[in-house]
């Protein structure tokens, strides 16, 4: 049953929460009860001028009661039956269900909401606890500490009598790092409650970074006729920049971005992607600038310039990722690396030469995405010195089509495959 047919059902829902009976909503409509019972009960068709009055009367929108508000509710049914495993679920029939027990269609959804938050809470802390950085040094720091106190016991501990300016070295050498150790015991139990908060805890200078980045979308255009102090200043000023390394971090970042809108001034990019469309490449002959400065413009203007917002990712020449603009779908990792296929790495083996590449994302919700990568040399040259090298890629949503992809995933952990021995290399642009 479409949702156009379950107009009667949603007027019945509506008049028992108001506490209307079915006599006095017909009798202020103008129409007889029995004609209501009907339209109440989906065998008659509404519309014009009558569900407008009924729609005034119930206190609503008539287009809630002709459309429905289930529209997101019945793709979140579809969601919950494509990801369960009983078979036999009947899919077609959603629009009914949503409509005739709204209240149980809406827990199920929240159900599958809720387990969906907390699989993505579970790998982000597993993922954490496996690779993250600050986690892994504090506890070398402890593992160390403690081998310096057994050490140093077991030399006060042996017999036999030890001069006496060495006893006291000894001693203030095992208070000294058991001092250490219970001080770093404390900042260890701190952290780990915080990370707790998989979404909210940002315990890196790069985390800090992309919170910054993503609180102001990217863009600073307003910045870019300020000198280096104001600089300085607005990020000083941003309170999810809480030291001074991410406090650095965000400042080369910023200024890579002003160069870029110097560069590539928003309403030059507007006009080109005008003209030529989501095509990096042209826009970027055509501009005159890099690759790299059109990818990282795109990513920041793709809610205004492209139908569907972009996301960016950046990693160092060892393959770090440094950067990064999530976009939905395309789950990016936190500590770990990343999917080795994805063309981001390819460019590094390919510098200055860009990639496109169409990729299907492995997983429940699996999508389609259009990538183009391009590896840029940074820094100045050197003589007889091999130059550094940044990788950018930009991720354009599409429609999934069928056979579509070069499947890949976030990390090796979570590909289906876990080989990419086969698999075919990212095209290069003609």
């Amino acid at each position: 049953m479409g949702r156009d047919t379950l107009t009667g059902s949603r007027i019945r829902e509506r008049r028992a929460m108001v506490g209307m009976r079915q006599a006095e909503l017909a009798k202020a409509v103008g129409i007889s009860a029995s004609y209501l019972n009907l339209i109440e009960h989906n065998r008659r068709r509404i519309g014009g001028k009558l569900l407008v009055d009924i729609a005034a009367e119930l206190g609503v929108e008539a287009s809630l009661l002709s459309e429905g508000a289930e529209a997101a509710l019945i793709a979140a049914l579809g969601e919950a039956a494509a990801d369960g495993t009983q078979a036999g679920v009947e899919v077609d029939r959603a629009d009914e269900f949503a409509g005739r027990f709204p209240g149980w269609a809406a827990l199920i959804a929240q159900q599958h909401s809720r387990i969906e938050n907390l699989e993505r809470t579970a790998v982000t802390l597993t993922d954490r606890l496996t690779h993250d950085p600050h986690l892994a040094t504090s506890m070398h720091e402890m593992l160390t500490m403690v081998t310096a106190i057994r050490s140093t016991a077991g030399i006060l501990a042996e017999p036999g009598e030890i001069e006496p300016e060495w006893q006291t070295r000894f001693h203030r050498n095992l208070n000294e790092d058991s001092q250490r150790l219970a001080d770093s015991s404390q900042q260890l139990v701190a952290y780990l409650d915080r990370a707790g908060d998989a979404a909210a805890s940002l315990t890196l200078p790069t985390e800090e970074v992309d919170a910054m980045l993503s609180t102001h979308g990217f863009r600073f255009d307003d910045l870019v006729d300020a000198d280096a102090a104001d600089v300085r200043k607005f990020v000083q000023s941003q309170p999810e920049l809480t030291s001074e390394p991410s406090q650095d971090m965000a400042m080369t970042v910023i200024r890579q971005l002003l160069d870029d809108a110097r560069r590539l001034p928003a309403a030059r990019l507007v006009a080109l992607v005008a003209e030529l469309g989501a095509a990096p490449v042209e826009i970027a002959n055509t501009a005159g600038v890099p690759l790299a400065v059109v990818l990282r413009r795109l990513a920041a203007f793709s809610e205004e310039v492209l139908p569907v917002a972009c996301g960016l990712v950046m990693c160092d020449g060892a393959g770090t990722l440094m950067l990064r603009k999530a976009v939905d779908g395309f789950p990016m990792p936190r500590f770990s690396a990343a999917c080795p296929k994805w063309p981001l790495f390819q460019a590094l083996a390919r510098p200055m030469q860009p990639l496109r590449q169409i990729l299907s994302v492995t997983g429940r919700d699996a999508r389609s995405f259009e990538c183009y990568a391009v590896a840029d040399p940074i820094g100045p040259m050197r003589v007889d010195a091999p130059p550094l090298y940044h990788s950018y890629m930009l991720i354009i949503p599409q429609e999934a089509r069928a056979n579509d992809g070069y499947e890949v995933g976030s990390t090796c952990r979570v590909c289906p495959s876990q080989a990419c021995e086969g698999r075919r290399e990212p095209s290069l642009l003609a």
